[in-house]
């Protein structure tokens, strides 16, 4: 493993400024990021959230708080719980990119052709709410979970919407979520979806997005949160094997597949299944620590990687 010389300290004022920036306005590279949009919040309140800075920097702000919740409600479909769209298409959007009305109230509206909610935006914008602290007064839990048990396939798998999705692990993972947060398993068949994730676990432990498919550390951190969420995490075989595969994408970061260099991001990613399989005591922290400090960027936040140009908010939370 390659030692990292880095800056011994992390620019906690220039990452705050930074994010400030992207909540008031985003730079014009991320003007094609419109469906986007909820997710990229997502990462900028998450971040601010692991910082410790979320009170001060949003919550102690009722009027910016409160913009913040009234977004995030008016990306909800509100269709009648007489629709029979209601049941399919239930949960919230991304942006504002299909046209739908500003509807903060989620007054009940007509169905707008190729207005769906999305498994991955309804994940994002319960978590933004929990973060708010919300209550979930306004949330439609009832199309929510009827539309995730309408979008799981006969392989265990979900769809992210329902019509022309590709179905892999990512969304298994945004079911169980949305489920532990709303409380409310009977959207999902378990014993589905824990077939189709053990079956997706490589010759080498890691999981890939599906059965055969090459392991890789985003798809093998849904995998096993998933599997925890369900309260599966005991059916996991091959779990020496796993945690090796783990421990070996450290080369000064994270790697997320082998022969790859390393990324920011895969500290939360392998980080991650590391501690959700108690085994995170066989990171070397001090290199790791040192290989994120180096990607600290000049325009405050953190790149992907040391050949990047420009922060992001995804590897900035990450």
């Amino acid at each position: 493993m390659t030692t990292v010389l880095a800056p011994e300290k992390w620019n906690r004022k220039a990452t705050l400024t930074y994010l400030k920036m992207g909540l008031d306005a985003l730079p014009e590279p991320f003007q094609t990021q419109e469906s986007n949009k909820l997710t990229i919040v997502y990462f900028i309140l998450s971040a601010y959230d692991v910082m410790g800075a979320l009170d001060s920097t949003i919550l102690s702000k009722p009027e910016l708080s409160s913009q913040i919740v009234d977004y995030v409600y008016s990306l909800q479909v509100s269709l009648s719980p007489d629709s029979p769209d209601s049941n399919v298409c239930g949960g919230f959007r991304g942006g504002t990119n299909n046209g739908n009305p500003w509807n903060p109230s989620c007054k009940v509206t007509e169905k707008i052709e190729w207005d769906y909610g999305h498994l991955a935006n309804t994940y994002v914008a319960l978590a933004i709410l929990k973060m708010m602290g919300d209550d979930f007064g306004k949330v439609n839990k009832q199309s929510i979970i009827a539309s995730i048990k309408n979008l799981q396939l006969e392989d265990g798998s979900f769809r992210s919407i329902p019509i022309d999705s590709e179905s892999d692990m990512r969304f298994i993972y945004c079911a169980a979520v949305i489920s532990h947060m709303l409380n409310d398993w009977s959207g999902i068949d378990i014993d589905r979806a824990t077939r189709y994730i053990l079956a997706s676990q490589a010759y080498d432990g890691a999981f890939g997005q599906g059965p055969g498919l090459e392991g890789h550390g985003g798809s093998t951190y849904c995998a096993l949160a998933a599997l925890k969420l369900m309260g599966r995490l005991d059916d996991l075989p091959k779990r020496d094997q796993l945690i090796f595969w783990l421990t070996q994408r450290q080369v000064t970061g994270f790697q997320g597949r082998i022969n790859k260099d390393p990324d920011t991001c895969y500290s939360w990613w392998i980080g991650a299944s590391l501690h959700i399989l108690d085994s995170f005591q066989f990171v070397d922290q001090k290199n790791l620590q040192s290989f994120i400090l180096e990607c600290q960027s000049g325009f405050g936040g953190f790149i992907k990687c040391l050949d990047s140009k420009y922060p992001d908010p995804l590897h900035t939370y990450f």
